[in-house]
């Protein structure tokens, strides 16, 4: 377990900072790598290593996306459920707009905005929605824990060099 704590400490903090409405844009592209970086330098400070490889960095990047996914995707399911807005509710408007604008058949497009409409009643009435919820964490866990194993690795070259500096 005690392997695990800095994976599941810095994937907590980019979980509740993704659900953030200014932050979530940078979830996947900032806060995860970070995340993941903040994991490497913690597991290495635990473990007393003097170096880490890039197979540990990849794993425990691994490690933080998913747990960065997992919880993210828990809290942005509770605040739906709680508030019973989210994204999808706030800008349905524009993705109406947006859909006219897109050069597919009009009964394509008529498909997709039932789809989207049914969600969008579903949140608004029940705070749930089963398709937005299997979105959301098939997006998280796909995106997360790809950018969590880059900033894994980046970690790693990023502390090596760190190293060979201060040993020049």
């Amino acid at each position: 377990m005690k392997k695990y704590l800095p994976s599941i400490v810095s994937g907590f903090g980019a979980g509740v900072l993704q659900i953030v409405p200014i932050l979530k844009g940078l979830a996947c592209c900032l806060i995860v790598p970070a995340a993941s970086y903040a994991a490497v330098v913690l597991h290495k400070k635990s473990s007393k290593s003097n170096k880490i490889d890039y197979k540990t960095g990849f794993v425990i990047g691994l490690l933080t996306g998913l747990f960065a996914a997992a919880f993210g995707s828990f809290f942005e399911i509770i605040i739906t459920l709680i508030t019973k807005q989210n994204d999808v509710t706030g800008s349905f408007t524009q993705i109406q707009q947006m859909l006219s604008t897109l050069p597919i058949t009009p009964a394509l497009r008529q498909e997709v905005l039932d789809m989207i409409a049914g969600v969008n009643n579903d949140i608004a009435m029940y705070g749930f929605s089963t398709l937005y919820t299997i979105s959301i964490i098939m997006n998280n866990f796909i995106v997360n824990t790809i950018f969590g194993m880059v900033g894994g690795l980046v970690a790693v070259k990023i502390i090596d060099s760190k190293e060979k500096r201060d040993l020049e």
